[in-house]
This record gives C-alpha cells, sequence and structure tokens, in this order.
C-alpha cells in the first residue's frame, strides 16, 4: 500500500485543525499569514481545515495548495540537508 502524499493526507475532510499542525508543524506559518487564530485555540481539536477556512472566508483549495506546498518545501529542505551530510 503506498503512502499518501502530504495534499492527499490534508484532503481527509476528518483531519482536524491540531492533527494538521502537530504532524506538520510547519504549516502553522501559513495559518499565521492569513491571520488565522488557529493556532493554540481551544476549538482547533474539533476544527477541520474546511471549518476554519469558511470561518476565515477562505478559498479553500488554495489554502490547502499552501498548506501541501509548505510541507512539500520543508521535506525536500531536509532531503537535501541529509544527503549533503548536515546532520553530522
Amino acid at each position: 500500500m503506498s503512502q499518501l502524499t502530504p495534499f492527499e493526507a490534508l484532503a481527509d475532510p476528518e483531519l482536524t485543525l491540531n492533527e494538521v499542525m502537530e504532524r506538520w508543524p510547519q504549516t502553522i506559518a501559513v495559518f499565521l499569514k492569513h491571520k488565522m487564530l488557529c493556532v493554540g485555540c481551544l476549538v482547533n481539536p474539533f476544527h477541520t481545515i474546511s471549518d476554519a477556512c469558511a470561518e476565515y472566508h477562505l478559498e479553500e483549495s488554495g489554502f490547502r495548495q499552501q498548506l501541501d506546498q509548505v510541507i512539500r518545501q520543508s521535506a525536500k529542505a531536509a532531503d537535501s540537508g541529509a544527503s549533503s551530510g548536515e546532520d553530522r
């Protein structure tokens, strides 16, 4: 069974904001960029990406793409750091 890409995982309608931020902490920057108060909010264990986009009047697919992009950039940087021997 193949592993889901971040974008595929982010498409899960049941994925809560808390799960997103715990699994991919680098996504916090995207929430803050949009001046969203989701980071540290007591409701984030219950809200989904769809809920947050509706609350903040954001276009959901574009927001999901931004989350995916920051996850991919972080993974790419980690891969390049590992291959250049920075972990030594």
